[in-house]
C-alpha cells in the first residue's frame, strides 16, 4: 500500500460505553490506516466492535479519546454541520438491510441523496439512471422495493451509496441478509466497483470468503486490530 495515500488515520483511539461500573471498553489505543482506493475487510465476533468502527469512520459516533483523521483533517473536531457535509460529500453507506424508501421507485431512491442535497434534478436523475444501469438494474428503474428481490434491493442500495461519487463506501454486513449465491454476486459487484471507480471500500463482514478477496483483512479482537491471513 506504499504507493497509495493515507485516507483514514486512527491514532490511539479509545471507545468506552458507559452503563457498567467501569464501562465497556470497545477499543483500546486503536491505531489504523486506511489507504485511498483499497478494499479492506474487518472481521470479528459479534459484539467485538466492528460496526462501532464504521460508525467512527462515518462520523456517526465519537471516540472517548484519541484522534481520527480523514486526509489529515480531524473529523472528531468537526462541528455537527461539518460532519454532515463530510458524510454527504465523501461517504457512501451500505447496510445489511437496504433501508430503501418503500413509496419511491428504484430510480428515485438512488437519486434521493442528490435531491436532498439540492442538486439539479435532471443531472442527478441521469446519474442515478447510469448507476442503476451499472449495477444491472436498467429494467428495474421504475420498480418499487416491494416487488424487487433481496439482491435487487441491495443493488439499489449500492447504487444509492455511489450516486454522488463518494471517496469511501462503508458497508456493514452488506451480504448478511442474503442467500449465499446472491451474497457472492453482491460481493463481486462491490469489488468490481472498487476497482473501476477507485472508491475506497471498507466492509464489516462475517463472510470469510468475501473478506479473503479484499486487498487486506483485519480481525477485531479484544479492542485491537490484527492482520488476518486467509491463506
Amino acid at each position: 500500500m506504499n504507493n497509495r495515500s493515507e485516507l483514514y488515520k486512527f491514532i490511539a483511539v479509545n471507545k468506552t460505553y458507559k452503563g457498567h461500573e467501569d464501562g465497556v471498553a470497545v477499543f483500546r489505543d486503536l491505531n489504523l490506516v486506511v489507504y485511498s482506493g483499497e478494499s479492506l475487510a474487518v472481521v470479528g465476533r459479534s459484539g467485538s466492535g466492528k460496526s462501532t468502527l464504521l460508525h467512527l469512520m462515518g462520523a456517526l459516533d465519537k471516540p472517548t479519546s484519541g484522534t481520527i483523521e480523514f486526509e489529515g483533517q480531524e473529523i472528531t473536531k468537526m462541528s455537527p454541520d461539518e460532519q454532515a457535509h463530510f458524510r454527504n460529500s465523501s461517504l457512501g453507506f451500505v447496510f445489511q438491510f437496504h433501508h430503501l424508501l418503500p413509496e419511491f421507485s428504484a430510480l428515485e431512491n438512488v437519486a434521493m441523496p442528490g435531491l436532498i442535497a439540492g442538486m439539479p434534478k435532471n443531472g442527478i436523475m441521469e446519474k442515478a439512471a447510469a448507476m442503476l444501469e451499472r449495477v444491472g438494474l436498467a429494467d428495474r428503474m421504475s420498480h418499487r422495493p416491494a416487488i424487487m428481490s433481496g439482491g435487487e434491493r441491495q443493488r439499489v442500495a449500492i447504487a444509492r451509496a455511489l450516486s454522488l461519487g463518494p471517496r469511501v463506501v462503508l458497508a456493514d454486513e452488506p451480504t448478511g441478509n442474503l442467500d449465499e449465491k446472491t451474497g457472492a454476486r453482491i460481493g463481486d459487484l462491490l469489488l468490481e466497483l472498487n476497482a473501476e471507480l477507485g472508491t475506497t471500500l471498507v466492509i464489516v463482514t462475517h463472510n470469510q470468503e468475501l473478506a479473503a478477496r479484499m486487498d487486506r483483512s483485519l480481525e477485531l479482537r479484544a479492542g485491537a486490530l490484527y492482520e488476518k491471513d486467509f491463506a
